[in-house]
């Protein structure tokens, strides 16, 4: 047992990203047709609309959508269609796309500057079509502290509901976990739940009963087609400003790239309330404000970008939800499950857990699922290091393991916030090419703690009577921390027998759970009504301008922020129309 759980920790890192991040990848084979969606290659040389929108993500998705009700909108995706892929659409397949380094990959991985793995959505529908799925509102306190109108979000958040959650099937290990929470003192119980809610509760999922995923390109189907038109594989270089003759700069068009490198240009139509809207997400928005001339003036001249406007703290207080996990080896089978049950303590941090009957996806295929040399930790290595000789001892070793070994679950903390923050710096002018990120983990000392009090509770689930029958007799917490601190879940360095510490497990396990957010903040990059402070007809509408991330999973608040602003918008369209024509009367 102790050989075989060596080997498997060995693999632990990248299994643990691939199956929160992809498991279970975009929607179904019964995708929806849609008539607007093309690809950039056919896209005009030049062509003029209300809107554009940058970014066909979590928000950009439902921001067209809403939009098209009463305007023309350009939707512009770098990435591809969700639909039709097999290595997307089909479960079993999903380790194809983590393994996927081409540019048409729907996932692009960057390792921080912290040393942690990580990766960035790229592909129509955004983060929602590579997240693990669960959806959960922002807390009543969130919404009054971002200055939201409660009825709106409440309104936009059922908007979303109603194409993209549901209520999961609980099952025997999850149910374990949520009888374990309740036993430790996460409490009280609050059922079945979107709301955000101190103690355990079941949250929502964006697969449905069949196990097929629902994202945010499915919120599409409520454009109006006549008035919505996005292009794939269009990447957008700079975004273009008037500034002759103007008090403040203008933005009025872009320039873009389609798959192929064609050159084309998209202006919005002269117009008071016509905008460019960027939902890049919170890496490729301020990456973008930088390329057309909006940031640290220090990084724009290194890259010899022409200064439209310094804005210093574009990029800046960037952050990361920092996640610890301990993976728990089961003397039984177990189902595959993602997060279904969450404890929201008093204290900060959230405890959930995922599961897997076989982690592997077979043995008998010889490629092991997620756990494949081919796809897991050594793909992180640098090439040079992943020689076929490496590869074949890697794939032995895998060989020699009993099925058994890859039994079990994660249970895992995220802590609320963070407070501590970073920054990305430009590493070229290629919108494609990763910006260099730093989230700085643990930099700030409640972080630190709350992850403490968050492993305390992790080790007090696994003691629990509740969760006994999922652990194996013989492996004491220490033993199962231990290990977790020994398997390559990041690239930072090691220390020895980080159990007796829980300081320095906190730092030496951090993992990212892809909640990052920040670089365009409310109140210095973008006012409350998500307007670039300082030029006119240009807003972003994405997780950047988070200050910090809401609920346990924020992906339900993008989608619902999209909507949000997207009614907000045309109702300031309708008001202006109408004073217009009283003036006219």
């Amino acid at each position: 047992m102790g050989l075989t759980i060596f080997v498997l920790w060995r693999f632990f890192g990248a299994s643990f990203l691939g199956f929160l991040f992809l498991h279970g990848f975009c929607a179904c084979d019964k995708a929806p047709h849609f008539s607007f969606v093309h690809n950039a290659n056919s896209a005009p040389e030049v062509s003029y609309y209300d809107y554009i929108i940058i970014g066909g993500g979590t928000a950009g998705c439902p921001l067209a959508a809403t939009l098209s009700e009463n305007a023309s909108v350009l939707l512009l995706e770098r990435g591809g269609s969700p639909y039709g892929n097999s290595n997307i659409t089909n479960l079993s397949s999903f380790g194809a796309a983590l393994a996927d380094p081409s540019p048409s990959s729907p996932s692009q991985r960057f390792i921080s500057e912290d040393g942690v793995i990580n990766a960035r959505a790229r592909v129509l529908g955004g983060g929602s079509c590579l997240n693990a799925g669960f959806y959960t509102r922002a807390s009543p306190d969130y919404v009054r502290n971002v200055g939201w109108e409660g009825r709106l979000v409440n309104e936009s958040y059922k908007w979303v509901e109603d194409v993209v959650a549901f209520e999961p099937t609980m099952r025997q290990w999850q149910s374990a976990v949520r009888d374990a929470l309740l036993e430790v003192g996460v409490s009280p119980y609050n059922g079945f739940t979107y709301d955000h809610i101190s103690g355990t509760k079941i949250g929502g999922t964006i697969f449905d009963q069949q196990g097929h995923r629902h994202t945010a390109a499915d919120l599409l189907g409520y454009a109006n087609p006549s008035s919505l038109t996005v292009f794939l594989h269009a990447s957008v270089r700079r975004i273009l400003f008037r500034t002759k003759g103007r008090a403040r700069p203008l933005a009025h068009g872009v320039i873009y790239r389609d798959g192929s490198g064609g050159k084309h240009r998209a202006y919005i139509r002269r117009g008071s309330k016509n905008e460019i809207i960027i939902s890049a997400g919170a890496i490729g928005s301020p990456q973008l404000l930088m390329l057309s001339g909006i940031g640290p003036i220090n990084q724009l001249k290194a890259h010899n970008i022409s200064v439209l406007m310094e804005q210093p703290v574009v990029g800046q207080t960037m952050s990361d939800n920092p996640m610890n996990a301990v993976f728990v080896p089961s003397p039984v089978p177990v189902e595959v499950s993602l997060i279904q049950v969450v404890g929201i303590t008093q204290f900060g941090t959230y405890i959930e857990a995922a599961s897997g009957a076989n982690f592997a996806g077979g043995t008998t295929s010889r490629d092991f699922g997620m756990f494949s040399p081919k796809i897991g930790q050594l793909s992180t290595v640098p090439p040079k290091q992943r020689t076929p000789e490496a590869l074949a001892k890697a794939i032995e070793a895998m060989e020699q393991l009993d099925e058994s070994a890859f039994r079990g679950g994660f249970i895992l903390e995220k802590i609320m916030g963070p407070i501590s923050t970073g920054h990305i710096e430009l590493t070229s002018k290629d919108p494609n090419q990763n910006p260099l990120i730093t989230f700085n983990y643990f930099k700030e000392p409640q972080d630190l703690q709350r992850c403490i009090d968050g492993i305390s509770i992790i080790e007090r689930v696994i003691d629990s009577t509740s969760f006994s029958n999922f652990r194996l007799d013989n492996l004491s917490t220490p033993e199962l921390l231990n290990m977790t601190a020994n398997s390559p879940v990041n690239l930072l360095p090691r220390h020895s027998n980080t159990s007796k510490s829980p300081e320095q497990f906190c730092k030496d396990t951090v993992m990212t759970i892809w909640h990052y957010h920040g670089g365009c903040q409310v109140g210095s990059v973008v006012d409350r009504e998500y307007k670039v402070v300082g030029v006119d007809a240009l807003r972003v509408i994405d997780g950047s301008t988070f200050n910090a991330s809401p609920g346990t999973n924020p992906q339900a608040t993008v989608m619902m922020l999209g909507r949000y602003m997207g009614v907000s918008i045309l109702r300031e369209r309708l008001a202006m129309a109408m004073a217009t024509a009283t003036q006219e009367l």
